[in-house]
């Protein structure tokens, strides 16, 4: 079996430092589509270093995305098909606020291996610590089809009961078309995201939007509608990726409050509000 599960999971965590500046902080939020309007002080705040916040996604990428899935896949007991690979899903958890420049050790390792019958999903599990104590902890849920059946533990369920009644909150968000372009420059250089040749060799027409750059932008949306566009308030976040977005498109992101969360869901507008994110979850303070 090309996974072995005990193997991955006792396997010696890899560490590795990562530094990043005010200059990512604004490249990665304008590779969300932040900065619309130039002037608007609310935008201000994700592309002026003078009076810059950064949004608690930046994690996902902040060095480079380092250590990250790829080197996730080369781990002991891991040997699948890059073919065969599927971001499930991803979920952060905030220590503290985010400095808009800083190092910090990076720490990944295999935190577990899920058997779901027809696929072994591996929850790639990087915690990130600076001189002053942890930052975050990111988990990526990484499908893997074709490696399970083999028995093991299947994991927690990601599926949550859908949210009742009609949602407190809606906008919409358009993704302009080079979009993906300049969000690959955060660190994700996957061909998928840039080459229509590529593209078509996956399957599809032309290329696909970055999963997390749609999850950033997302969390952006939340916090600017319900959060005060305070994001220092954000504790965690929690998706599961339900389907591909294309630039050009437009996200319809529906949000429910809660008591200390907001449930959301987004949908691709000009495909009848195909599932784009479900299962999200911003918890707040």
């Amino acid at each position: 079996m090309p996974i072995d599960a005990a193997k991955a999971v006792a396997a010696p965590p890899r560490t590795g430092e990562i530094t990043w500046s005010h200059k990512d902080v604004q490249l990665y939020h304008l590779g969300l589509g932040a900065g619309v309007p130039a002037t608007d002080p609310d935008e201000l705040r994700y592309t002026l270093e003078s009076r810059l916040h950064v949004l608690p996604s930046f994690a996902t990428v902040a060095g480079a995305g380092s250590p990250g899935v790829i080197s996730g896949l080369s781990m002991p007991g891991v040997d699948v098909d890059l073919a065969r690979v599927l971001h499930g899903g991803q979920s952060l958890r905030l220590h503290r606020p985010i400095p808009a420049e800083g190092t910090a050790t990076a720490t990944g390792r295999i935190a577990a291996v899920y058997d779901k019958g027809t696929a072994a999903v591996l929850v790639m599990r990087t915690e990130v610590a600076d001189a002053e104590g942890p930052l975050w902890t990111n988990d990526a849920q990484i499908f893997v089809r074709g490696e399970g059946g083999w028995g093991g533990d299947r994991g927690p369920s990601a599926r949550l009961e859908a949210p009742a009644g009609p949602p407190d909150k809606v906008v919409e968000r358009r993704i302009r078309e080079e979009q993906a372009l300049l969000y690959r420059l955060s660190g994700d250089w996957n061909p998928l995201h840039a080459d229509p040749e590529f593209a078509k060799l996956a399957g599809f027409d032309r290329p696909i939007l970055h999963g997390l750059c749609t999850y950033g932008m997302t969390l952006k949306a939340v916090v600017d509608t319900l959060l005060g566009g305070d994001v220092t308030r954000v504790r965690s976040y929690t998706t599961r990726f339900a389907g591909v977005v294309f630039p050009g498109e437009t996200l319809r992101v529906r949000m429910w409050r809660s008591d200390g969360a907001v449930r959301v869901a987004v949908g691709a507008v000009e495909r009848d509000d195909a599932p784009v994110l479900a299962d999200t979850v911003v918890e707040h303070v």
